[in-house]
């Protein structure tokens, strides 16, 4: 039997869910690895507020996260205590005092993970990330293990539950954007600001790492593109169904050309038969492309205090291992160098989804279809319900692949038009076909 004895750092919903399943299952984890962890320290800067998760005792408790790194009591740093600033110092603390670190904190990572990770390789000391990127889906080691032979020309997922349950709300039953909103904070699926999940801000992060692991460099998180689902109304997706269509908020990492990469999050048209179509509420779905396997599919819940400790449990084990060898069990050097070119979203070409609400007189289709036309864009299919003379109604296009600066010039000039009454809604459609 190895001890391995732990310092957590955070306990919300998910450091309270790592101690309890921790406590709960440490004989069945040493059953299976000779391995019984311990937690022996836990940094909460408030130890008297009332916790959902439950108590600790008292004795645990240490008021500064870096005092954890200090303790003789402690071998392994789990930091799920989120934000950067703070988190940013513990980690190195922990590295630089060799003692090995498993942390779910994906900010820091897509936005100072070329440091973290520097450090880590340069000291030798590990630091593990699999509850990073989709809670319990094991997409991290299936990237850097189980996949190791292939190159990644296409990874596309559902990363985020509270937007897939919003839009999954808004399918299911026609509801508007606000009133789904609404219900998700209430059930505890948003934040109070659920700007960081809306937005798309939660899957950019995610999609930097992944796009660091997939393609050898650490991409910057600043150059990805992210759009959220705020403009997304439930209009939009009664059309998408009438074309075949569900819309998701979707992260798309597509190898271009060498050392070209594309990072983007945005809401997507997917077709209704594609694997990812038909998941639902806040579960979480990655598709995979590899050039030996073809596609697979990860799928399951992607947040939660239960699914993210399962991922921070197998992290600890690994965590243990290295302690107890003498492996190298550094993080990969390429991410510590600079990744691939994020290719500008300006350059990027899709198919795209346009909804516009035009006056219904005669004309408005040819003065549209004139500036497309010009902009060398292509219409592959036109939507105009019936409407009465001089009302607005909208007119749906869906447009063959173009650049987005191309789409986004054409746009400028037709809500300059007078039949057009609201500004224009444009968003990408994707297949995903091999």
């Amino acid at each position: 039997m190895k001890t391995v004895r732990i310092g957590l750092a955070g306990f919300g919903t998910v450091g309270s869910a790592v101690y309890r399943n921790l406590n709960r299952e440490a004989d069945l984890i040493l059953e299976r690895t000779g391995i019984l962890p311990e937690i022996t320290a836990i940094a909460v800067r408030n130890p008297r507020k009332s916790r959902p998760g439950g108590h600790f005792p008292s004795a645990l408790v240490v008021r500064q996260p870096r005092d954890l790194v200090k303790r003789d009591d402690v071998d392994i740093i789990v930091e799920v205590m989120g934000g950067c600033t703070t988190a940013r110092d513990l980690i190195f603390a922990a590295l630089r005092a060799h003692k090995p670190v498993v942390t779910a904190n994906k900010a820091l990572l897509a936005e100072h993970g070329r440091a973290i990770f520097g450090e880590s390789n340069r000291l030798n000391v590990p630091i593990y990330f699999e509850a990073s990127v989709a809670g319990g889906i094991p997409i991290i080691q299936s990237l850097r293990q189980g996949l190791v032979a292939n190159r990644f020309h296409l990874i596309y997922g559902i990363v985020n539950g509270t937007c897939n349950y919003i839009l999954t709300k808004m399918s299911e039953e026609n509801l508007p954007f606000e009133e789904v909103l609404r219900e998700a904070q209430a059930l505890g699926y948003a934040e109070a600001d659920p700007s960081f999940d809306i937005d798309g801000v939660d899957a950019a992060h995610k999609a930097a790492i992944l796009a660091s692991l997939a393609h050898g460099g650490c991409v910057d998180f600043h150059q990805v593109h992210m759009e959220g689902i705020r403009n997304v109304s439930s209009i939009d997706v009664q059309f998408g169904h009438l074309l075949g269509y569900e819309i998701k908020l979707l992260a798309i990492i597509r190898w271009q050309s060498e050392n070209k990469v594309e990072v983007r999050v945005h809401p997507t048209l997917i077709p209704r038969t594609n694997r990812l179509a038909a998941t639902r509420g806040v579960t979480n779905a990655i598709v995979v492309r590899g050039h030996v396997v073809g596609d697979i599919k990860l799928s399951g819940p992607g947040a939660g205090g239960d699914a993210t400790s399962s991922a921070i449990l197998s992290n600890i084990v690994e965590a243990a291992t290295h302690l107890h060898s003498s492996s190298d069990d550094r993080s990969p050097a390429y991410l510590c160098a600079k990744g691939p070119e994020v290719v500008p979203i300006s350059n990027v070409v899709s198919r795209y989804y346009l909804r516009l609400s035009v006056a219904d007189r005669p004309g408005v289709m040819a003065q549209i279809s004139s500036i497309l036309g010009k902009a060398h864009i292509g219409i592959s299919s036109v939507i105009q319900p019936e409407g009465h003379e001089g009302k607005v109604v909208p007119l749906i296009f869906m447009i063959h692949d173009a650049r987005f600066d191309a789409m986004n010039q054409a746009l400028k000039h037709i809500q300059n038009l007078q039949c057009v009454k609201a500004k224009p809604v444009m968003l990408r459609v994707e297949s995903f076909e091999s």
